[in-house]
This record gives structure tokens, sequence and C-alpha cells, in this order.
């Protein structure tokens, strides 16, 4: 493989011209295709195959206009002034017979007539059921929804929305993030390199393909159903591997410079040896997030296809794009910065990195960790089970208004129907009858489920058709364990509260929806994690040809990734970070374990195979097991340790949102970054290498008969070099003149 990527890094350099025009007209194509296209991402989530969907299924069949989304309108005044007071009761109904105007809208509830006043007279809920679903309602009609309440609000009264779908519910995702995380980036990568061009090039290339990624994205959400968060995900993996990737050859490259190389040959011999590094590296990370359709939830899948693309344009453009930016670099990319207090300090950092590595910091923790390697093992280990046991009590589910920031539309209306009506009115479900002839059939199933405990009411919505929904109130929020409870009780007993109609009773509605997502996303993960660790671990075993290495870089992986768990469990859903990151306690988002063992997986075998392969690549050169351990790890710390902080610095960046869900996100990729880059990669695995010796390149003999050795360190690229550039000795009768 290191040959082949020799080559392709020589062609692209010989014609950088070429290779950025081909990159720059692919952005262009990718713009133009998104802009035409002007697809939309959403954040709805559906599951097909379970009761929910089956539910809405049948409403698409037979009742349409309850098949759709649903707002939740919350019409309220404050203090001694009642909603039913004769200015604002006209206010309220004006907007009513608005809401019935709207496109798309197949049924309005007025909350006069469903008599759903606050006992306080403060509060009146109605409701909008549009007979499209949440991703196929159109802006202009929400658009119109908030014109249509302008009577109300002209009245006196506060409007606020809450539901599946309502204005405001797809909001932008504000671009801060990347714009700090690239700055922070620079920062790393000048204090890394010591050189402006050698520090924004990894940042110029990631941006290059984080442009065809995400436009690309945009195009095809004119044609498929994307999530919102598909698109956060493949930024955050689309700048910090694209930068990764780049760092990591450029810092081969430059050190080949200093040590007197051919620009041409550096970048060339750069790509071949730590190429190897990096294409399996972002194998590894692209087979984890592929992995994700093992889950069989589509938006799940998109999403990590989506990530999956992104990472594959990161490794295109470092394999490709980077060799052709660094021939028009020339030796810029050794142009230190000097500075007045501490001149020539950089050159002179670097030359000691590229001449004598042994000197540098890296290689001071590298003797650090091998000489304390059983301690050190011992209490990492102890460190990240500690720090791993709030995971024990995580509590998958889906986000509502609840976790909303307090000035979010959504989280005003569920905080006004929690104070004045009770949490369960925030998220009813939608009990679904199917062979009910008539309205007076439909009351003994409506009578049964009103009398089930933990059942606040339940009321007729609908009768055509033969199909009966009728709207059941639990008296616990969306996101409580006794509305699963209910949800789950009423279908383990559906037969009682059929009774003798013979009707078919199915439990569908938001809250049942997410409630079904949880419990598929959560049965899920034992399969996942098998497939995903399985694929994974055949791929190192190959790259490595060894399966202790595979072994110790999956259990740390499972260690860091268990740990991060915790610290979100501890911060998030315990609410120990409420105040610091300004969130409300919830639960964990039922997709965020799956995302993190995928994402968290990948990134840590990043980290494992650039550590790792320079330690085999010393080994192979000397066969001394602990020296190796010491001198790759002393070569791969700057560097890795550079990767993980932008990493790191990127999915932090995304905490400054607004939005709880990406809060979680970032903090929880963040936190697995970390622990897992310094904590596992350049501490455990190290001392783990260290204690084992030279048994851990061991492999039975017909393994290295029948597998094929891929030179993933370029060992054999780098003799080949080495051959070809040898100049014969001066007394040497064939020696050239």
């Amino acid at each position: 493989m290191s040959v082949y990527l020799f080559r392709l890094a020589r062609w692209a350099f010989r014609r950088r011209r070429l290779v950025l025009a081909l990159w720059i007209l692919a952005a262009g194509t990718a713009i133009t295709l998104s802009v035409v296209g002007g697809g939309k991402t959403d954040n709805t989530f559906t599951v097909p195959g379970t009761e929910s969907q089956q539910a809405t299924n049948l409403l698409k069949e037979k009742l349409p206009a309850l098949s759709g989304g649903q707002t939740q309108i919350v019409f309220a005044t404050s203090g001694s002034i009642k909603v039913t007071d004769p200015s604002y009761k006209a206010g309220i109904e004006a907007a009513i017979v608005n809401l019935k105007k709207v496109p798309q809208v197949g049924l309005v509830t007025d909350p006069f007539a469903a008599k759903a006043i606050s006992e306080n007279g403060n509060v009146a809920l109605g409701s909008v059921q549009f007979e499209a679903q949440p991703t196929d309602v159109k802006e202009s009609t929400l658009d119109a929804v908030k014109a249509a309440v302008v009577p109300a609000r002209d009245a006196g009264v506060q409007v606020e929305y809450s539901g599946s779908v309502y204005p405001g519910w797809n909001q932008e995702i504000s671009e801060l993030p990347e714009l700090i995380g690239l700055l922070v980036a620079f920062v790393i990568l000048t204090i890394t390199f010591g050189a402006f061009v050698a520090a924004g090039l990894p940042i110029l290339t990631a941006v290059i393909g984080l442009v065809v990624t995400l436009m690309t994205v945009s195009a095809l959400a004119s044609v498929m159903t994307i999530a919102s968060t598909s698109t956060t995900v493949a930024t955050m993996l689309g700048l910090s591997c694209g930068i990764d990737y780049g760092l990591f050859i450029l810092a081969r490259h430059r050190n080949n410079l200093l040590t007197g190389m051919s620009i041409e040959d550096s970048v060339a011999l750069a790509a071949g040896t730590s190429g190897s590094s990096v294409v399996f590296a972002a194998l590894t990370v692209m087979i984890a997030l592929c992995g994700l359709a093992v889950v069989g939830i589509p938006f799940l899948t998109v999403m990590g296809v989506a990530a999956a693309g992104a990472v594959l344009i990161a490794l295109l453009i470092a394999l490709t794009l980077m060799p052709a930016m660094l021939g028009f670099a020339g030796n810029k990319v050794a142009r230190f910065i000097s500075t007045p207090l501490r001149p020539g300090h950089h050159e002179n950092v670097a030359q000691i990195a590229a001449k004598e590595p042994e000197r540098t910091f890296g290689a001071v923790w590298a003797r650090f960790v091998v000489r304390g390697r059983v301690p050190l093992l011992i209490g990492g280990i102890a460190f990240l089970v500690v720090l791993a046991l709030p995971a024990l009590k995580m509590d998958l589910g889906l986000p509502s208004g609840s976790s909303k920031p307090k000035s979010d539309t959504s989280r005003k209306a569920y905080d006004l129907t929690t104070a004045n009506f009770g949490a369960g009115f925030n998220g009813p479900l939608l009990v679904v009858a199917d062979g009910v002839p008539n309205a007076a059939a439909a009351t003994p199933i409506t009578d049964r489920l009103a009398k089930i405990p933990g059942v606040v009411a339940a009321a007729p919505m609908a009768v055509d058709n033969g199909v009966a929904v009728i709207r059941v109130t639990p008296s616990t929020g969306p996101n409580d364990d006794a509305t699963t409870d209910l949800v789950n009780g009423i279908r383990d007993d559906r037969a009682a509260v059929a009774g003798d109609s013979g009707a078919t009773i199915l439990v569908g509605g938001t809250t049942a929806s997410n409630i079904d997502v949880s419990s598929k996303l959560s049965s899920a993960l034992p399969v996942f994690l098998v497939v995903v660790v399985g694929l994974a671990f055949i791929l190192l075993t190959f790259a490595f040809r060894t399966i202790l290495v595979p072994i110790s870089s999956i259990v740390g992986f499972l260690l860091s990734v268990a740990a991060a768990f915790g610290a979100q469990v501890a911060m998030f859903q315990w609410g120990w970070g409420q105040h610091l990151f300004g969130i409300t306690p919830s639960q964990t988002i039922s997709f965020l374990p799956l995302l993190m063992l995928a994402i968290i997986f990948g990134l840590s075998s990043d980290y494992e195979v650039f550590v790792v392969s320079r330690i085999k690549e010393d080994f192979t050169k000397n066969g001394q097991a602990v020296r190796a351990v010491e001198r790759g790890t002393g070569l791969a710390a700057r560097v890795v340790t550079a990767a993980a902080l932008i990493m790191f610095s990127i999915f932090v960046a995304f905490m400054f949102t607004d939005d709880p869900t990406i809060k979680a996100i970032g903090f929880s990729f963040a936190a697995g970054v970390a622990l897992d880059a310094f904590v596992v990669r350049l501490t455990l695995v190290p001392a783990f290498m260290a204690i084992i010796g030279a048994k851990i390149w061991y492999h039975p003999k017909w393994f290295g008969t029948y597998i094929p050795d891929l030179d993933i360190e370029g060992d054999r690229l780098q003799h080949q070099f080495d051959a070809s550039t040898a100049v014969p000795p001066a007394d040497d009768p064939t020696a050239r003149v």
C-alpha cells in the first residue's frame, strides 16, 4: 500500500494545479447542486416497524386528516386576567378561525369547545393537526400558523408552541462553533509547527473537504430525509479528521525537509509512510459509522453514512490535495516564526524533533510511561472505571420541550402547560382503534382507557372510516418512566381495552413514537457493538499482523467510552453541569450512545494507528520491543497531542450553541477524545506494550503465510527509497560521475 500512496502523492505533487482545480470544481458542483436542490434537513426521528409507525400508517390510509404532525398552541394570560375575559377570548377565537384556513391543516381544536381551560383561567390549550408528516409541513404553512394567531397576540395573549412540528422547530444551526474550532485549531497548529504556512495548510484543505461534504448532504436533503444532527456530526468529523489526517502527513513531510530531503521526495515519502496509517485510521472510522446501518433506523443510517462520507472526503483530501498544496508551499512550511522574546525558538524545537527526537517532551513522557508502566496501567484503568460508574444509571430518551433553553417557545409552552394542567398534557398519546363503526362503539373503549391508572383523561378526537382516534393524557410527562410504563401497559392489555368490540388497538403519537425509538436504539446497542468491533478487529489485525494490538485497542476504547458515558450522565442527566453549561437535566439522548460508540471507536483507532505504527516501525528496524515503545510513542506524541487537542476544541466549540442536544453531543465527544487520546493511547497502551514486550507482535506462522503484509509503517517503501537514492562510495568503480 505504501508504494501506491507514494506514487499517488508524487503524481499529485507534479500535477498540483490540476489536482487543486479538480477539488475546486468538486466544491463548486456541490454548491450548485445544493442551491438548485434547495434541500433542508429536519429534526424528525421515525422508526419503521414500530407500533407507533403502524398507527401512523393506518391513519394515512383511513384517516389522513389525523396522520400528520401536530402543534399544541398555548394561549396564556397572567394574574387576574383570564383567557375567558371577553376581549382575550375574542382574540383566541379569531385565531382558531384563522388556523382552520391554513393550508395542510386537517383539524383544529378549539380550547373553549374542548374545555381545555386551566382552573385559574390563565391558560387555554388548542391544537392543530396537520395532514402532512412533520418533515412535509411547509415552512410557508408554519408562517401562516404564526400569522393566524396574530389576533390573539394583539389582544394581549401570550402564544407559545410545542408538538412534533411548530413555528421555529427547525432552527438554523449557527456556524459559530465551526469558526471557534477553526481558530483554536490554527492556534494549536501554530504552536505545534511554529510556522504560519504549516499551520494553515491542514485547515485550508479540511475546509475545502467540508464544503464538498456539507453541500453534497444539502443537495441530497432535497430528495431524501436527512436529520439536522447529520450535518452537525458530519461537520465535527469532517473538520477534525480533515485537519488530523493532513497534520499527520505534514508533520512527517517537514521532518523530512529538515533532514535535507528534496521537497518532492519528502512529500511522496511522507504520504507513503504516514499516509498508510491515515488510510487505516479513516477506514476504521468509516466502518464504525457505516455500522450504524445495522440498527435498522433510517435517520441513524443516514447520519452514519453522511459522517462516513465526510471522513472519506477528508481521506481523499489528505492523500491528493495535501501533497499538491505542499508543492505550492515549497519550503515555506519550514519558514519559522521568530518572536522577539525567544528568537529562533520555534526553529530550534523543530530541528530537535526532526534530528534528535529523544530530547522532545514526547520522548520524556514516553520514557516516564515505560518506567512506571505497571502503576500507570493499574491507576489509569482504575481512574476510567470510577469515571464510568454513573453510566450504570443511564436513562435513554428523546429530548422534549423540558430540555430546551428557557427562551425557546417549546420550553415556554412546556412550562406553562405543566404548571397549569400537569406534565402529561405535554405528551398526549393517540390510541387508534381500527374496526370501530361509529362514535357509540368508541365510547366504551374511551371509558376503559380513562380508568387505567396513570391516565388523567381520555377523549375521542374523531371517528371515521372505521377508525377511532382517542387522545389519552397521562399524569406524567413525556420523558417520565411512568409514561413509558403506561404505553407498554396499554399495549400489553390491548384486548381488555378493546373489550368485545373486536377493534384492533394501536398506541401512537409523538410521545409513543419517541418511546419506541429509544427502545429500538437501546436494543440495537449490543448488536451494533459486536458488528463494529468485530469488523474493526479484523481490519486492525490485518494492519498490524498481530492479535494483541487490536485486543488492547478495543479494551482501551471500551474503557474510554464508558468513562465518557459516565461523565455525560453526571453532567447532563444528573445535572452536575446545569449551571456550568446552562442546561436543564434530562434523559440521555437515545441515539447518543450509538453515535459515541461509532465515532469514539473510530477516532480511538486513529490514535491507536498513529501511535502503534510508529512503535512497529521502530521495532521493525531495531528489534528492541521496550525501546521501540519509548521511541515510537515519543515520535507520535506531539502529533497525536495536537490532533487530539484540535478534535477536543472543535467538539467543545459545539457546546456554545443553545441546542441542548448539540451541547450533549459536543461534550460527550470531547470527553471521549480527551480520555482516549491522553489516558489510553499515550499512557495505557504504551504501558501495556512495554509490559508485554516483543510478544505483542506475535502471530501464528500460518497467519504470516496467508495474510499479506500491507506495510502500514512503510518499512519496505523506506528501504526501496533509501536504496534508490543511495550514493555509491567514491572508490566504487561503478559510481556515477
